[in-house]
């Protein structure tokens, strides 16, 4: 067993600590971004790619001749290639799913039922799991158990105590604590080689709109950031709505799909655009709701590790700091759809 919880449980003891400590701050202030240094970042890009059938299943075989890679509309030079079939990553290449259960924005019950599902899950093939698979528990504690045998995970989650979230049903401090703890995951996950499936089991923090302009600037940062945070650390994000059919007919279950645009400057910065269900999308993950089936939503998640391509390239300099860049990936045969990530934030030549 490898376990990684030493790492995880600072960071996820420090998010609650400091997301706490915001609360006394001005309400609806968002947490201060890391600076981004213009020209301080490699230009490299690395893409992980999903092409789909027209049935959703993985599309295998496929060549570096095949793709063809814009940003901003202008086509560039794919730098490197790399095919993932079956799962087959290596030393040099590892992989990893990481199941998060979010305590803090999910009710008791809901929990639970998460819980079940993940235990179902991990029970498949007689515990066999394909990849590591490691749990995270979002709370005001947590614990982590790294490891391809499911056997293991469940003994570790079956030791995990449920826990009552404690802070408030609504307000700004859930919308900084989430914040705040995404920031630090991926901070550390950058600093572990390959890819991460990262599963984040929530209905997500609270949807909002709307705040003073002269926040929008500091707003705008923090978007960058989280944005930036996740393509460095190779994090793919997917959202599971344990609420299920509960929550069919709600309004988070569509109209995230207003801001799965990027925010390209401050003034059209937006709370919106920090949404789980708008970061997993423009990572290149799936957002997946009204359903009570989690364990084979979490299936679903987790296939994209069997058959994915690895694209890197490098990006184009910035005309000034956070300049948006839309990517898109064109695939020469007919009928296929691709997932990656939709876009990156450019910084200029030094």
């Amino acid at each position: 067993m490898n376990s990684r919880c030493g790492g995880w449980i600072c960071i996820f003891c420090f998010s609650l600590v400091s997301g706490s400590a915001q609360q006394n701050g001005p309400a609806g202030q968002p947490e201060p971004a890391a600076s981004v240094s213009p020209g301080s970042a490699n230009r490299r890009v690395t893409l992980d790619v999903v092409v789909t059938d027209k049935s959703g299943r993985p599309v295998r075989g496929l060549e570096q001749r095949d793709f063809t890679l814009l940003d901003n509309e202008q086509p560039r030079k794919i730098v490197s290639f790399q095919a993932i079939e079956g799962g087959t990553a290596t030393a040099d290449s590892p992989m990893e799913v990481i199941l998060l259960v979010d305590q803090v924005n999910t009710a008791f019950r809901n929990v639970a039922m998460a819980r079940n599902e993940i235990l179902r899950f991990l029970r498949r093939n007689g515990g066999a799991l394909g990849q590591p698979v490691s749990l995270v528990f979002l709370s005001d504690s947590g614990a982590t158990t790294s490891s391809r045998d499911g056997n293991v995970v469940i003994a570790d989650l079956n030791q995990k105590q449920l826990g009552l979230r404690s802070i408030g049903e609504y307000g700004f401090d859930r919308i900084q604590l989430s914040h705040h703890a995404l920031r630090h995951f991926a901070d550390y996950e950058a600093t572990m080689p390959g890819r991460k499936l990262l599963v984040w089991i929530s209905p997500g923090w609270p949807f909002l709109v709307g705040f003073p302009e002269r926040e929008r600037q500091e707003l705008f940062d923090s978007i960058v950031a989280v944005s930036d945070g996740l393509r460095r650390a190779r994090i793919t994000l997917y959202n599971i709505d344990p609420l299920g059919i509960e929550d069919a007919v709600s309004v988070r279950t569509s109209d995230y799909k207003r801001y799965l645009g990027a925010a390209k400057t401050a003034g059209q910065a937006d709370y919106a655009h920090l949404a789980l269900q708008v970061l997993a999308y423009q990572s290149g993950g799936l957002v997946l709701n009204s359903s009570n089936d989690l364990e084979s939503e979490i299936a679903t998640c987790v296939a994209d590790a069997n058959t994915f391509y690895v694209l890197s390239f490098d990006g184009l300099p910035g005309d000034g700091p956070n300049e948006y860049h839309a990517l898109k990936i064109k695939i020469d045969k007919p009928g296929l759809a691709v997932r990656t990530r939709s876009g990156y934030y450019a910084q200029p030549e030094r």
